[in-house]
């Protein structure tokens, strides 16, 4: 995210990420990745950006199960689409992941899980910009704190890693 606070710039703009840091330099993120959770709108820009890092997972470096939860699913035979509750989209996410982690992307996906207790961990790259505009890190469907747990930080080049335990 920039540094003040945003996932994705205006016009869910995402190329700004590959000009701090590219995914050779977290090897063991990748690595430790079994699935990918998103939502439709993670998957739209991913599809408009298909060809440039910032089109896919972790530039390119990873692959493996995909899923995106959404009410509408394009036809995708590299995607599999689910449509019920998030908790059900974790539950199978999860299990096709494996003993590794279930990653989870985008504003609206991630915010439903951090909502419902679903997530055990963030792991939140700073960025050193300020976009001033775009989509926010966390947007809770009603006002709601949630306490975290520092865990570790680390600076790798211009890159603050943040990993914290949901309380």
């Amino acid at each position: 995210m920039s540094l003040d606070g945003f996932i994705a710039g205006p016009g869910d703009a995402m190329d700004w990420v590959f000009e701090y840091t590219t995914p050779a330099e977290f090897p063991d993120i990748v690595e430790a990745t079994g699935a990918m959770l998103s939502g439709r709108r993670s998957y739209d820009v991913g599809r408009r950006d298909a060809g440039k890092p910032s089109g896919e997972a972790y530039g390119g470096a990873w692959h493996g199960p995909s899923f995106v939860l959404t009410h509408d699913p394009p036809p995708d035979p590299g995607v599999t689409f689910l449509s019920g509750d998030i908790e059900g989209a974790v539950a199978t996410a999860r299990a096709a992941a494996g003993d590794k982690h279930l990653v989870v992307v985008g504003a609206d996906v991630a915010s439903q899980c951090l909502d419902r207790g679903l997530v055990d961990e963030l792991l939140v790259m700073v960025l050193p910009v300020l976009l001033g505009a775009g989509t926010p890190v966390y947007k809770p469907a009603t006002a709601s704190r949630i306490e975290l747990e520092a865990l570790t930080s680390s600076l790798s080049g211009p890159v603050q890693l943040l990993r914290y335990r949901v309380r």
